[in-house]
């Protein structure tokens, strides 16, 4: 078995990064210690680097298709992870899951159309729909005994007939959610009943703690199944995001023509080259490299909640069970948002994504990507200590 190295240090400056290139600096033009946008810092793995090196070698890189190969492998994969058997015209690439829900807003909706999101919860699902010009109404999550649990009985009260999709993150971002099977049987019922479609974007689903057991929401029940579309991806497990390979599954029979017909016509179903190499690879040899990146990164949340815990107990993490990101509750604190964000970048010289930016219940957090080397975590904890020390 060969043992992967998490604890490297990779110089990611200068290879047109988001994540460190594109970081906003703080107000004195300092580099911030970039811990934000949702990848890792980590070395994609072997086989999927020279599954692309040895496609390279061919060296003509024409019109291509997704191979028997392609949609085998994600076949056996959800099978081999949520013993879920799927059927192969129930797939298709989609370039990217937020282009994917917009492709859905567009197919399914009308400008003035109501979207439902569960706040606080990843900010494209807001900034989409705006954008787009339909209204987005809020199922606010709510906080019981420090856990965060749907309101149903709040979103039977907004339901109405301008209501039409409902964008679910299931494993919730940026909370590490693992919702129960019960809660998205209840979401189910209720959709299905109303009539309102549910986008699941599962972008996260593959790396739910081994503890934990991921359920696909159109998995989950028949009422489910008529009633989603479901979006997953190795882009996130696999560190791949900038070679862009989601792809969706509809068991549906009417959604699935609608979608994919309105894909078809725009050829937005094509997929490149390197995306389906890249996930098949992923797909085909990623078990045993998953596998030890989780344990890693179990490890890198335990190392910050007991730090926090130990040296900074006003912060608390809010325990993820899937991911790489962790929610970190700073209401203890007593700042206002823009003086919790300022302790952050200004005084630890830390760049966080706001809590605020997930919208309601977002006030009083920070989310912490640990998806880098235990070193990287242990400076910034450390800076975040002396900053907090010196309020």
């Amino acid at each position: 078995m060969k043992h992967y190295n998490f604890d490297e240090v990779i110089e990611r400056r200068g290879t047109n990064c988001v994540k460190f290139d594109g970081a906003k600096k703080g107000k004195d033009g300092k580099e911030l210690l970039p811990l934000w946008v949702a990848d890792m810092d980590f070395r994609t793995p072997d086989f999927i680097v020279n599954a692309l090196k040895k496609r390279c070698e061919h060296e003509v890189f024409g019109y291509t298709y997704g191979s028997d190969s392609y949609f085998k492998s994600i076949e056996e994969w959800v099978l081999y992870k949520y013993l879920w058997k799927i059927q192969r015209e129930w797939i298709s690439y989609i370039p990217g899951i937020v282009k994917g829900i917009g492709f859905v807003l567009q197919c399914f909706t009308q400008p003035g159309d109501k979207i439902i999101i569960q706040p606080p919860v990843y900010h494209p699902f807001r900034l989409v729909p705006e954008k787009m010009h339909r209204e987005v109404v809020y199922n606010p999550l709510q906080l019981v005994e420090g856990v965060y649990q749907m309101d149903f009985e709040q979103l039977e009260s907004i339901i109405d007939e301008k209501c039409k999709v409902l964008i679910l993150s299931n494993p919730h971002n940026p909370g590490g959610i693992v919702w129960e099977k019960s809660t998205l049987i209840k979401l189910a019922e209720i959709c299905n009943r109303h009539h309102i479609l549910v986008i699941s974007d599962e972008i996260h689903a593959e790396m739910v703690y081994p503890q934990h057991k991921h359920y696909p929401f159109a998995m989950v029940s028949e009422e489910a199944a008529n009633c989603s579309i479901m979006f997953m991806a190795p882009s996130k497990t696999f560190n791949i995001a900038g070679i862009v390979s989601s792809y969706s599954i509809i068991p549906n029979d009417v959604l699935r023509e609608q979608f994919y017909s309105f894909l078809e016509a725009g050829e937005l179903n094509a997929g490149t080259i390197f995306a389906y190499t890249a996930t098949e690879a992923a797909y085909t040899y990623g078990a045993e490299w998953l596998q030890q990146m989780r344990i890693y990164i179990i490890e890198n949340v335990r190392y910050v909640d007991d730090f926090l815990m130990k040296y900074i107990p006003q912060i608390k993490v809010y325990k993820p069970q899937a991911s790489f990101l962790v929610w970190l509750d700073c209401r203890d604190l007593q700042l206002s948002q823009p003086e919790l964000v300022h302790l952050f970048e200004e005084k630890a010289g830390l760049l966080l994504n706001d809590g605020s930016m997930f919208g309601s219940g977002g006030e009083g957090y920070m989310r912490l990507n640990i998806g880098c080397p235990r070193s990287t975590l242990e400076t910034a904890m450390n800076a975040l200590k002396k900053a907090v020390n010196s309020l």
